[in-house]
């Protein structure tokens, strides 16, 4: 569904990302891990069509951000860290304003609604303003209005911040369903976020992609058999914050 091929981007003296490359398939679920500083959120930016890469491209169904980003976009659900919303709003009320960006048939939107706020469980807050909301209340009224219109490909930058450890079971469990049919990549710097979701796992380091395996390998390169220091290892010399 999607092929990154060489991407690089530079920020100044900096280079953030040095020749990614990497393909993923609908009905996976990957999780991009990395510590912080390591280029997780500019090559998430970066796959959405958010910023344009120095080199290096990104295709969607074979097809490239330009003339086709539009059509592109309309099949992406993109969540960053900090998710936009609008405070005043109720819950269904910018619900349906997603919906309406995508052009959602009403049946559609009905039919979708009923099923991610009963699975995210905010169903019983669609009429309450987004500023009452709590923080955990906050983050998944986010997931909902970026899978809303269903997506193909969901891209989330730390989902499950902070939710309680209940909710990112649930949260776990819809985005586990959600990828049996679609493609949803999270990042995180939560060792424990690509175990639960027993995912694929990206592993950025210094802007470089590190190890592209599944979490259980990553076990492989610790010698204690944690991912604590699988991670360590991987990342120690690149020296991020």
């Amino acid at each position: 569904m999607i092929e990154v091929n060489g991407l690089v981007k530079t920020f100044g003296r900096r280079q953030v990302l040095k020749n990614i490359a990497f393909s993923a398939r609908s009905g996976e679920l990957i999780t991009l891990l990395g510590p912080n500083g390591a280029g997780k959120t500019t090559l998430l930016r970066i796959i959405c069509g958010y910023m344009a890469p120095d080199a290096g491209s990104v295709t969607v169904d074979g097809r490239a951000y330009g003339s086709n980003r539009l059509e592109i976009l309309r099949h992406i659900g993109y969540m960053p860290e900090n998710t936009p919303l609008y405070p005043e709003m109720t819950v269904g009320e910018y619900l349906r304003f997603i919906g309406g960006v995508f052009k959602m048939r009403a049946g559609d939107f009905a039919e979708s609604l009923g099923q991610i706020t009963e699975e995210l469980g905010i169903k019983d807050v669609l009429g309450q303003k987004i500023q009452t909301l709590s923080k955990g209340y906050k983050r998944r009224a986010g997931i909902a209005s970026v899978l809303i219109h269903r997506p193909r490909l969901a891209v989330l930058d730390e989902p499950t911040e902070g939710l309680d450890p209940n909710q990112k079971i649930e949260v776990r469990r819809f985005l586990r369903r959600y990828a049996e049919n679609n493609l949803v990549l999270i990042s995180t710097h939560l060792l424990e976020e690509a175990e639960a979701l027993s995912s694929r796992v990206l592993l950025l380091s210094g802007g470089r992609l590190k190890l592209d395996a599944p979490v259980d390998d990553l076990r492989k390169h610790s010698a204690d058999g944690t991912l604590a220091d699988a991670f360590y290892r991987l990342t120690r010399e690149t020296g991020e914050e």
